[in-house]
């Protein structure tokens, strides 16, 4: 067989692999949070036979998915500034957060809810959190430098909750904040722990 063939094989694939995977992520974003095997083969325009073709299992296709939806919201992701007074940088900080909650509302959601049974999205789960916390430490390096190890370990964890999708969920849908309001009431909420902490 000739490597051109080969290769075309190859290209189309990928290609269809991608289209699956994109398929769940845009029913994911709509709301869909259990969307069925039809549906996706449905949105991606191929049959149901190909979902299983070119993947494994579900966790084959949360895997692919999860790195076309790290390729998609990447732009969003540039480092907060380190510098600034620490109204500044917290503004900073939740400004790109609720972008990206926003952004990213529906598929966090379902991503949550599917962790429990995914192995592979428990383990993104854990990187994203990893690399939250490790942001909140960069960005407030400052005022978490000066304190004890467990009282450090408090505060981020405290920073960790109040910055973390789950609690802009609360305020946006719980409590049907603008997203302006939400915005500046994790910034406020920021500052005076990082205030009353400092002293």
């Amino acid at each position: 067989m000739k490597a051109a063939t080969i290769d075309g094989r190859s290209a189309r694939s990928a290609k269809t692999r991608n289209a699956i995977a994109d398929a769940l992520l845009d029913l994911l974003a709509e709301g869909a949070l259990r969307p069925t095997a039809r549906e996706i083969a449905d949105r991606a325009a191929v049959s149901v036979r190909s979902v299983y073709v070119h993947f494994e299992d579900l966790e084959d296709l949360f895997c692919v998915a999860a790195g076309r939806h790290l390729a998609r919201i990447a732009p969003m992701l540039a480092p907060v500034a380190a510098t600034g007074s620490v109204a500044e940088r917290a503004q900073g900080l939740v400004s790109q957060r609720s972008r990206l909650y926003e952004e990213t509302r529906a598929v966090g959601r379902a991503t949550r809810l599917h962790a429990a049974f995914s192995p592979t999205l428990a383990r993104i789960l854990r990187d994203v959190h990893t690399l939250a916390r490790n942001d909140l430490e960069r960005v407030f390096a400052t005022e978490l430098a000066p304190l004890g190890a467990a009282h450090r370990v408090d505060t981020v964890a405290v920073l960790e909750i109040v910055t973390g999708p789950e609690a802009w969920e609360t305020l946006r849908e719980g409590h049907a904040f603008t997203t302006d309001r939400a915005r500046q009431c994790v910034t406020d909420s920021i500052v005076r722990q990082l205030q009353a902490v400092c002293g």
